[in-house]
Order: C-alpha cells, then structure tokens, then sequence
C-alpha cells in the first residue's frame, strides 16, 4: 500500500500546502519516501526524497512547490531498493508532461515492460511498476495524437490501461496545463475517494484521496469514492468530469485495509473503519465464547494501535477488564510495513514496553488485528510471560495469513507466512502461546459489507487464495517469491519490477 493525493485549487492558491497536510493524514500508509509534485501554468515543480513527510519537505522546498494543482504520495515498498529513484510520483515529458502517483500493484508488470520496450519504444528508469503504470498511460495518451486535450480524449486513454494493466491500482495523475486525473482499477482493490470545497468567491476546489481523513482535514466535504474503472478529471478551471472506463467492472474492496492498514477514523467505499473494527470485535468474542468457554481471563490486553477498536467488545462480551497492558513509543514507525524481517524484528522491542503490573499473576488475552509472519506476535508473547503472565492467549481480528498478497500488500512469500501449512495449535506452538484464534473469513466479511450492502465480494486473497482480478499463476507466484522475499530484499538484487 501507498498513499496518494491530487489537488486542484482556486488560481493563485498553493496546491503543495493542501498536499503537504493531506501525506501527514496518510502518513501511516508509507513511511519510506515521500513526494510531491505542482503545476504552475504548464511548468512542474517536484520534490521527493526517502524519508518521513516531515523530514522531507523543508521550508525552503515547500516554497519552491508553487502552482494551484498538484499531487502527492508517500511510499511503501513491498520489495527491495528504498532508493530515492522509486520515491514518487514519477514524470514523463510526452506527451504533454505527465506526472502520476499509484497505490497499488499490476500483475503483468513483466509482459508491460516488454510491450513498452518493443512496440511503444519507451524507457524506463526504474524498477517500479508505477513508472510502468505512468508510460502505458503517457502511450495511450500520445496514441490520440492531438494538440489540445479533451476529456474524451483523456477517457479513451483510460480505457485502453485497463484493458492493458491488470492487478490492483488506484492512481491520481497531473497533465500539466491541463489538469488532474484520477482512476481506480475495474475491481476496486485499493481505495480512491473525492472531495471538494468551495471558498467565498464560488470557486470549488477537488481533492482525492487514498483514505477520507486526508480531505476532511484539509476542510474538504466527501462526495464519494471514486468507482472501480472510474475515471475523474478536474481542469485547471475547476471543471469536474467523469466516466465509466471499464467493461464489468465491480467493486471488491480489500479486506486487509480494514483489517490494518486504513486509519480508524477514515471511511473507505462507504464503510467507516471504525466501525467494521467494532464489528470484527463483536464476531470474535462470540467465537472465543464458543470455543474456549473453559477459559477464565482476567485481562484483555491490545496490541496497540491498531486492534484497540476490536479488542474493546471482546472485553466487554467476555465481562472482562480492558487494559491498556503495552506503552507504545510514538517515534518507531509502522513495524509490519518496514522492508524487512530484521528490521522488524529489531524494532518491535524499542516500539513496545509492557506495564508489568497489568501482567502480573494473570491469564492475558492479547488482541492482535492480524498475524502475519508470526515473528512480532512471538516476542510480544515473551513479553507478557517476562511481565508475569501465568498463561498468554492471543486472539487475531483477522483470519490466518496463509497466501501471498500480490495486489500491493507486503506478504510475497508464503513461506514468511506463519499459518501457511500450519493450524492453529501449532501456530501457537510457534509464537509460544497457550492457545490461538482466528476471526472466520465469513464473520470478517459480513464486518465490512455491513457498512455497504452494494460490496458483494470482498478481496481476500491473502485469506483464501482467490486472486480477484485473475491473471494470477503459480508460475507468477513464484517469481515474486523469489524476487521479494525478505532474503531478496536484503540484497536488493530483483529480477522483477517492484510494486508498493
């Protein structure tokens, strides 16, 4: 996952101001580079560099960002180099100057890199697919081969990269001297909202969106998501203009941004997290109940931050204590999206520090959003049994992790994956707890679709192994094994085009 920003703001506004506020709000979503890029009449401005929002933009930098449109994107790489080559967005001159931000993952990444060599004669400079994403749609563009643009034209261009690009992308774009455009691909994996404002004059200005805190924050009213194979343009002037770009598409939202990866607080294809999180609590306190009802806690304990929405009715389904058992340091980043198991590893122990006392002489209920590589859960686990825990159960707000993730989400390597081929008891086993349990697939998605009826499937490939979007092989599965396992990553030595 990444975020992603597109503005367009009345004449003589700052659009890199709006974008700066707005990657602070989705900060979460990618911590490893940073970018932004603006447009002042038909000349670009950009800055990006590796790093958190804050660290990379200065005063100066922001100052040099001027012009009333622009985008954003703070990065998460699911493989290999964090050089500052792959910080986004990326810029092409032609046709007319093009630059795109992409949040996401194409699956036929290889067969594009191919295409664009051979038969559109276009280079790459990089490893990502978003560079990739951004010269099929710079080909398409050039391919109508006219002077001024219109917004049939930018459409049609649209409609010719979902019918080349396949796996799971949300994109926002900037044609300089034109405008910002913003699609989403024919399933909807990854999320993409619009907002708008209107200011004292009349003029209303557009944002988009990975997640809807980044508009609210910047004073902007949700309208709705961006639908899947939707394309939005909005010109210079503040025109707004829309279309369907796909054939069949059909909205199959991501489960894991529920799960983890969206902030509470936002709400994504009409669901608010929050609340799904609630939900996912709820249908997992009425499976610990049925399953383990021999078992008497004394404290539910969350794994901050994440899991506290489920953990508070479990607590209160099983009349239990809720504590706050782990301190959280503030300065460590996101340790499930850091670029590498060591990385992980050697931060969760200066990220968390257990309250002895909340441990102490007790039979501990961890609450956890997921479990993933395992390795993170067991050193949590040690933690609570050197706190004094007399015994240490861990309940998991998602279903068990059992199959890569090749729509944008860090979990290449099923290997990695501490409940592939493994069940329940011996996953405890493994972190060195007393007992483990999993939300069922069908109550994690009842816990979404609850907030949105019109959602019919929900994208769980990590969960069930169903790739959505198709075009997915073994053959394909293992390449990506191989190329972004965390063995790979340490030495930055990738066969395959990165994704986020």
């Amino acid at each position: 996952m990444c975020g992603i920003v597109g503005v367009v703001t009345r004449p003589g506004d700052r659009a890199g101001l709006s974008l700066y506020d707005a990657l602070l709000m989705i900060q979460h979503r990618g911590q490893d580079a940073a970018g932004i890029a603006t447009c002042d009449g038909s000349r670009l401005y950009l800055q990006k560099d590796n790093g958190l929002v804050r660290d990379v933009f200065t005063h100066t930098q922001m100052a040099s960002l001027v012009g009333s449109m622009g985008v954003a994107h703070c990065r998460y790489p699911t493989a290999g180099s964090s050089t500052c080559s792959e910080a986004q967005p990326f810029y092409v001159n032609s046709p007319y100057g093009l630059v795109l931000a992409h949040n996401g993952n194409l699956t036929n990444t290889r067969q594009l890199t191919e295409e664009l060599f051979t038969n559109d004669l276009r280079h790459l400079n990089t490893n990502s697919d978003s560079e990739v994403l951004l010269n099929i749609f710079a080909h398409e563009l050039a391919a109508v081969g006219k002077l001024k643009l219109t917004e049939d034209l930018v459409f049609s261009a649209v409609s010719q990269v979902h019918k080349r690009c396949h796996g799971a992308y949300a994109a926002v774009g900037m044609i300089l001297g034109y405008g910002v455009v913003a699609f989403r691909d024919p399933k909807g994996i990854r999320p993409l909202i619009m907002g708008k404002r209107q200011d004292s004059g009349g003029f209303i200005s557009y944002m988009v969106a990975s997640e809807s805190v980044a508009l609210t924050a910047n004073g902007y009213s949700v309208m709705r998501d961006v639908e899947p194979g939707e394309c939005v343009i909005i010109d210079l002037a503040g025109n707004f203009h829309s279309r369907q770009c796909a054939e069949n598409a059909k909205l199959h939202p991501c489960l894991f941004e529920y799960v983890y990866l969206a902030r509470p607080d936002s709400f994504i294809d009409g669901v608010s997290v929050y609340k799904s999180r609630l939900r996912m609590g709820e249908t997992l306190a009425a499976k610990i109940l049925r399953e383990w009802a021999d078992v008497q806690f004394d404290v539910v304990i969350p794994i901050p931050d994440t899991s506290r929405t489920s953990a508070l009715p479990i607590a209160h389904a099983l009349n239990v204590k809720y504590r706050e058992g782990f301190i959280k340091n503030r300065y460590i980043g996101r340790t499930f999206i850091m670029p590498g198991q060591q990385e992980r590893r050697s931060s969760i122990r200066k990220k968390l520090s257990p309250i002895p006392l909340e441990f102490n002489k007790k039979t501990v209920l961890l609450v956890d959003d997921s479990i993933v590589r395992g390795n993170t859960s067991q050193q949590i686990v040690q933690m609570a049994r050197d706190a004094g825990a007399l015994k240490v159960y861990v309940a998991s707000a998602a279903p068990p992790v059992r199959y890569p993730n090749v729509y944008g989400i860090d979990m290449p390597a099923s290997y990695e994956l501490i409940a592939h081929g493994r069940n329940e008891r011996q996953i405890a086993r493994e972190i060195g707890a007393d007992g483990v349990i999993y939300q069922d697939l069908s109550d994690l998605e009842e816990a979404v679709r609850h907030g949105n009826p019109d959602i019919d499937v929900c994208e769980g490939s990590c969960f069930d192994g169903k790739y959505i979007a198709g075009n997915v092989t073994s053959d394909y599965l293992r390449e990506i094994e191989m190329a972004r396992n965390d063995s790979a990553k340490s030495q930055y030595q990738l066969p395959l085009p990165l994704a986020k």
